[in-house]
């Protein structure tokens, strides 16, 4: 069983901002897989299906992101999951906008979605698909950039990402992790 968590905010006022980005790539794998998010439990919203085989579920915690690891350690204990067999997709401010990049394991990196998660698993080697959202140019605050909504030509960068990001998803239900990244990295 492989468990795939888009961090974000719960909420309208938060649909499309940079932050929910993990929740975006998570409604695409839901259109993809047709697997509805139809479950609230575990301080989550959640969809159960079978992949290739494979049982997956996909999970948008709804704690806000500084407690996204609630969530995500009440799914895993629920289902008796290892931390193996978790991604965490989230947006992340020091990468261009529209890149992502897959990692084995890291630090919290100032991301307080990840910071909890690593407290709740207890451990920093998770997988992880950073989607970018570059920093602000303009002087604007952190919190306002990361709760704001894309410009038209930086929303076209994030379809993109989040096709892509859904891509390498899809890849790892059915190879390692390892190669994924490899194939994703470049």
């Amino acid at each position: 069983m492989k468990l795939f968590v888009g961090l974000g905010n719960p909420g309208r006022q938060y649909d499309q901002t940079r932050h929910n980005i993990g929740f975006e790539v998570i409604d695409e794998l839901s259109k993809r897989w047709n697997i509805p998010l139809d479950q609230a439990k575990h301080k989550g919203l959640y969809g159960k299906g079978f992949v290739g085989g494979e049982k997956v579920i996909l999970l948008k915690p709804l704690t806000y992101m500084n407690l996204s690891g609630e969530s995500i350690r009440a799914v895993m204990d629920f289902y008796d999951m290892d931390v193996e067999d978790l991604v965490v997709i989230y947006d992340d401010l020091d990468m261009p906008t529209g890149r992502i990049r897959l990692r084995q394991k890291g630090s919290a990196g100032g991301h307080n979605g990840i910071k909890s998660t690593i407290a709740h698993t207890g451990t920093q080697e998770f997988k992880r698909i950073r989607v970018g959202i570059s920093r602000p140019t303009n002087g604007m605050a952190i919190t306002d950039w990361v709760l704001g909504r894309f410009t038209a030509e930086e929303k076209e960068q994030m379809n993109e990402a989040v096709q892509k990001s859904a891509d390498a998803c899809e890849a790892w239900v059915k190879k390692p992790f390892l190669e994924v990244m490899n194939t994703f990295n470049q």
